[in-house]
């Protein structure tokens, strides 16, 4: 086993769960990107898209804990998707702090071309995959999520 001189052993990139679940997004993300990009859609769209898609009218706070960005990343983001014509934003009547995020027409209509890009990722990502392949995978990385959150909850 080979040896590093700061930290003992190695841990090799193709045993290390972290690493190969990175390396796993990253091929979901640029392929992903490659099908949504036409439709003058980011990466950094995406997620704010798919939550907004679910429920409408969530402030930008709650847009940024439910996709898991800090709130300036999303204020970027919601900005570039302004400009795009895909979100309009309104501060909120109840309490004039709050800034509540809506779709447009035209961000609701991407729902109907891109979920399907999307299904065609997943699909295409686990085509070798038996049915019982995939929910065995699904449980276990339900597993190494929750076991993530308790330690980082702590």
């Amino acid at each position: 086993m080979t040896k590093s001189r700061s930290t003992g052993t190695v841990l090799p990139l193709e045993t290390s769960l972290g690493y190969q679940i990175r390396a796993t997004h990253r091929l979901f993300q640029r392929y992903l990107q490659g099908k949504i990009e036409p439709f003058g859609v980011s990466l950094g769209m995406w997620y704010f898209l798919r939550v907004l898609w679910e429920e409408d009218g969530l402030t930008q706070r709650e847009l940024s804990q439910r996709v898991g960005t800090m709130e300036p990343t999303t204020l970027t983001a919601l900005r570039s998707m302004e400009r795009s014509g895909f979100i309009r934003r309104e501060r909120n009547a109840d309490d004039g702090r709050k800034i509540n995020v809506f779709l447009t027409e035209e961000g609701r209509a991407l729902q109907e071309k891109l979920l399907p890009l999307a299904r065609e990722v997943v699909e295409d990502a686990a085509s070798t995959l038996t049915r019982s392949d995939k929910e065995a995978m699904l449980e276990l990385l339900a597993k190494v999520q929750l076991n993530l959150s308790a330690k980082t909850e702590r």
